[in-house]
């Protein structure tokens, strides 16, 4: 899949996305305003109502990403230009929280070659840490603040696991309380999926959406998947992705 990628192309592209990271995270530390927070009234393509910031953070990927493939993204849909790569982003994961001084938002954006994901880059924007798997080599991490790689930490022993909408599905969480599982609910898929080896599990039920979902997957492929049109379950145990899965195929 990546033997006809040139080496400048993915030294580019991962440059751009950084890039296009680092300018969304310096504009919010230093220009955001009262007026970033506001309603556009405009429903972006995800179908969410967009804030001001959301099209702010698109236009900034947009402008750093386009020339490397068809964009297609959370508030304006699919800018095609009948290319074989296509660039898959979350120009703000996790806008309620943003919206809310919640300090857990990011980004996401995951580059496909004929629908096949080949990089996937999820961005925590509160600890300024891009974490990123790109054209099969291993996972990376570098801060927006220095642009330095950084050593990935990993917590050997994990206390709780993480169900994203998980008020929406009272008997599920019912069957993790009975199994004396500890979970939250974050409120930034991209960021929860991304970060799953610091956990048990992340499961997110609902409408499952490519902008939320892509890059982490990219990002660890190499754990235990299980994904329906109306779930997602990963993990690094198999003993108890077994056994939250058969929870899902319950419901």
């Amino acid at each position: 899949m990546n033997k006809n990628i040139t080496a400048l192309y993915k030294k580019s592209f991962i440059e751009a996305v950084i890039l296009a990271n680092k300018e969304l995270h310096t504009y919010i530390n230093t220009n955001l305003s009262s007026k970033d927070y506001e309603y556009t009234n405009t429903t972006g393509f995800g179908g969410d109502n967009s804030l001001k910031i959301d099209l702010i953070a698109e236009n900034i990927f947009i402008k750093y990403l386009e020339t490397f493939g068809n964009i297609y993204s959370e508030e304006c849909g699919l800018l095609s230009i009948n290319k074989e790569f296509t660039i898959v982003i979350d120009p703000l994961d996790g806008s309620n929280n943003f919206y809310s001084n919640l300090p857990y938002y990011g980004t996401s954006v995951a580059l496909q070659k004929n629908e096949i994901p080949i990089a996937g880059f999820v961005t925590n924007l509160v600890t300024a840490l891009v974490t990123y798997r790109a054209f099969d080599e291993e996972i990376k991490q570098i801060s927006l603040v220095d642009l330095k790689q950084k050593e990935l930490k990993e917590v050997d022993k994990t206390k709780i696991s993480i169900f994203e909408r998980a008020y929406k599905y009272p008997q599920l969480c019912q069957k993790l309380y009975n199994n004396n599982i500890k979970f939250r609910s974050l409120g930034a898929v991209a960021l929860s999926l991304c970060d799953v080896k610091n956990y048990e599990f992340v499961m997110y039920c609902g409408n499952i959406r490519d902008f939320d979902i892509t890059a982490a997957l990219y990002i660890n492929k190499d754990l235990y998947i299980y994904k329906t049109d109306e779930s997602l379950l990963i993990s690094k145990n198999e003993g108890i992705f077994n056994l939250i899965k058969e929870f899902i195929k319950e419901e």
